[in-house]
């Protein structure tokens, strides 16, 4: 019988507003003059963001944003994307990051479903969704960063962003918040459907400092974060933003694509002590054929997918830094359970982290026996109040405390969380079920294999099977020799019946900005032409 026991939580006080915590006390500590962002080679001051961040502020105030109102944010990572969130914060508006990534259609869904009366965006990307304009039956305000850039000029509802700033009032006091006001939205596309916006509130990222970057990254004021994954990710929000500004340390803000010859080259250039990128960029980085010094990292971290074993040793062999697999969510905010420093077990998702609390269950709802695979529940207090005006999914979702991750795990003696994959992801192969994240982790332990992805496909019985979709490394060819080698090499670590009946290779596996594999395009790719 599960017994319900009180979760730890951190003390704030009734009234608290985010901005303030990890703004604006950085000023009144005497931190003000520390950096806070690194930005295209240029360094911005905790002081330099309060003053932008007020600035941003009013100039919403200005605009008509009250309380509790939405403001859209499809910027890239920058200094304007932490001054605008912090700022629509303290006013006690609600920001809304959006992925820089999505089609004109998406915005026009997402703009319209948050109700956003004001968008601040970067102009590359106002040039290429300006055209729905007409179709945002909400928005009345655009706040451009480079307006000139898109080659329009301000009026009365297009704004410079520079200009805005500069007219805009240097002085606002924070709003009087709540702990548990509504503070900012995240989207969590899903793998079906439409995109739900997750409705957090001003403690949740609080406590994702005090249980996981404090105590598991051991982040401090010294430290340099740089994320790979991007800002308006829940993931990279707390890597490269209020991580670092939790305890006065430094962030990089990168805005182009994370390849990894950019991403080695942004290392050398700003010596960071703390990189978080994913599975996949781990791969393609060990893949790179070219000589890089990341001395100045203490700590990697992982998350996105699970961190196949071997990527792990080979990185460790190759660099000498540890990389931290997690798992985190949207719905959850960041990582709730993580590898420790000098306690990592390749290819494992760790132990859960202090403050939140997990169950494994069957399709009924009862916990499985050690060992035995199940959907994981977790429950802590950064977990989002609701999805906004999605009601059945939330019921669905959020059940009570407690929350359904749609993730498979078995957890070992030791306490030790192992990845089975999604719950729709799942293989049940001769009656058995077959985790695509094991079969994976056996193939890219295999010198040829730079990444793959495992899916159930029909035999001519019409008998589910694994089929395997594998990038090579760039110095092996494709050949039916390897095929035959590479389904032994699986047989004998695994169970012969987990092996691959298939192996196709493929110049590329198609991925989620957030590098994670799109399995449900394979499953379509796999199925029988009609």
């Amino acid at each position: 019988m599960f017994i319900d026991i009180p979760l730890l939580t951190v003390s704030l006080p009734e009234q608290f507003n985010a901005a303030s915590y990890f703004l604006d006390r950085h000023l009144a500590e005497g931190r003000g003059e520390r950096t806070a962002i690194y930005y295209e080679g240029n360094a911005y001051t905790y002081a330099q963001i309060a003053e932008q961040a007020n600035r941003v502020g009013s100039g919403l105030s200005e605009l008509g944003i009250e309380m509790e109102q939405r403001v859209a944010l499809i910027l890239l990572d920058s200094p304007a994307f932490a001054a605008s969130f912090f700022g629509a914060l303290k006013l006690g508006a609600v920001p809304v990051p959006m992925n820089t990534m999505l089609r004109p259609d998406d915005y026009i869904y997402l703009l319209n479903d948050c109700r956003a009366k004001v968008l601040c965006v970067h102009a590359e990307l106002w040039r290429a969704i300006r055209h729905i304009l007409p179709r945002l039956l909400y928005l009345r305000h655009v706040v451009v960063v480079g307006l000139e850039q898109s080659g329009e000029r301000e009026n009365a509802t297009c704004h410079d962003f520079e200009l805005w700033l500069r007219r805009a009032s240097p002085d606002l006091k924070a709003a009087r918040t709540s702990k548990d006001d509504s503070a900012f939205w995240l989207y969590s596309s899903g793998s079906t459907g439409f995109p739900k916006g997750c409705v957090h509130l001003h403690h949740d990222m609080t406590y994702c400092c005090e249980y996981y970057a404090k105590p598991i990254l051991q982040i401090n004021e010294r430290d340099i974060c740089f994320s790979a994954s991007k800002l308006f990710f829940a993931y990279g929000f707390g890597n490269g933003l209020y991580f670092p500004f939790a305890v006065g340390a430094s962030a990089v803000h990168y805005p182009g694509r994370p390849q990894p010859e950019a991403v080695f080259q942004a290392i050398e250039q700003y010596r960071p002590t703390i990189f978080f990128g994913s599975p996949a960029l781990y791969a393609n980085m060990l893949a790179s054929g070219k000589s890089y010094d990341l001395s100045s990292l203490r700590l990697c971290v992982s998350a996105g997918e699970a961190l196949p074993a071997d990527i792990w040793r080979r990185w460790q062999q190759r660099y000498g830094v540890e990389i931290l697999d997690g798992i985190g969510s949207t719905e959850i905010l960041h990582i709730f359970i993580s590898n420790r420093t000098g306690e990592v077990r390749p290819g494992s998702t760790g132990k859960i982290v202090p403050g939140y609390e997990a169950r494994i269950v069957d399709e009924r709802g009862a916990e499985v026996a050690p060992g035995e695979m199940g959907t994981l529940l977790i429950r802590g207090d950064s977990t989002a109040a609701c999805y906004w005006n999605k009601h059945e999914k939330t019921l669905d979702t959020m059940r009570g405390r407690w929350i359904a991750t749609g993730d498979t795990y078995t957890q070992d003696a030791d306490g030790y969380y192992w990845y089975g994959g999604r719950v729709d992801d799942m293989l049940k192969v001769n009656g058995l079920w077959v985790s695509p994240a094991e079969v994976e982790g056996a193939l890219m332990a295999h010198p040829a294999v730079l990444q793959a992805a495992i899916v159930g496909a029909a035999d001519q019985d019409e008998l589910i099977k694994p089929r395997a979709y594998i990038v090579l490394q760039s110095d092996h060819e494709p050949s039916e020799t390897l095929v035959n080698e590479l389904k032994t090499f699986v047989k004998a670590r695994l169970a012969s019946f987990k092996a691959p009946q298939w192996i196709e290779f493929v110049s590329e596996l198609p991925m989620t900005a957030t590098g994670k594999i799109q399995r449900f395009v394979l499953r379509e790719a796999s199925r029988p032409q009609m």
